[in-house]
């Protein structure tokens, strides 16, 4: 364990992957993990945007790898966990950030919708986490940060999105479960619950409503939304020694939105 806070939380020759790697948060976090020293497989359904995050890890000093990947596919997610091991050797760092956001109300949604939502945000996390945590329960070590939202732990207005909603709290449950059935093997298991952020989801969103954005801040104490960087420290800490003791935790940074 470092003793010195720099070293703390330094991820230097530590091999992370992270889902949905190539864009909005998950490219924050590639990036971030790349900037603390690991070294980042960046897995992304969309190839071209990954390498070019991967591209820019990579000028940083440290060996990134992008790989395209359906995580809502097991086979995908198994080749993504061989891919890794074949490259690096080991996974000490996993980040699960692919989803997908959709506004519908419950009465007219199509089961089609619903299925999609869950298998993305849902399955797919545990899937991922399923096939990382057998590598990691090998080598008695490991941190999984789980992407939920504070749409798992209330109910946002004035969106429809019960669907969305479901699946993230569904991932805060599957954070603790698996941190309670891993713990024995040194392996974390964490989620960070993000507030409203100005991703190009969000952005997509709102256009179709672009009087949203006003009324969130107004229900939001800090009175503005999140900046993707901002989710930056808070997944190093999580992924690094600096967070030792930390395990089954939901770290929620919303401004404050979820305390009114």
């Amino acid at each position: 364990m470092p003793s010195n806070v720099k070293d703390l939380f330094s991820l230097q020759g530590e091999v992370a992957i992270v889902t949905g790697g190539a864009q909005g948060l998950g490219e924050q976090m590639s990036i971030a993990l790349g900037e603390a020293g690991a070294q980042v497989v960046v897995a992304d359904l969309n190839l071209e945007k990954a390498q070019k995050v991967a591209s820019h890890i990579q000028s940083l000093g440290v060996d990134s790898l992008a790989l395209c990947v359906d995580v809502t596919k097991k086979e995908a997610v198994g080749e993504m966990v061989e891919k890794t091991l074949e490259r690096f050797g080991k996974i000490d760092i996993l980040v699960t950030s692919a989803g997908v956001g959709q506004w519908m109300k419950a009465e007219e949604m199509p089961e089609e919708d619903w299925k999609k939502v869950l298998d993305v945000n849902l399955n797919g996390v545990f899937l991922c986490c399923q096939a990382v945590g057998r590598e990691m329960i090998k080598r008695k070590k490991g941190s999984i940060i789980n992407i939920s939202s504070m749409s798992g732990l209330v109910v946002n207005t004035p969106q429809a999105q019960s669907h969305y909603n479901s699946s993230k709290a569904g991932v805060i449950m599957l954070t603790k479960s698996l941190a309670s059935e891993w713990a024995p093997y040194n392996i974390r298991v964490n989620t960070i619950a993000p507030g409203y952020m100005e991703t190009q989801l969000v952005g997509d969103l709102l256009k179709e409503y672009p009087d949203y954005a006003d009324l969130w801040k107004k229900l939001t104490p800090f009175g503005r939304l999140g900046n993707p960087e901002e989710i930056k420290g808070p997944c190093v800490f999580l992924a690094s020694p600096a967070s030792s003791y930390v395990t089954g935790s939901v770290l929620v940074m919303d401004g404050g939105y979820t305390i009114w």
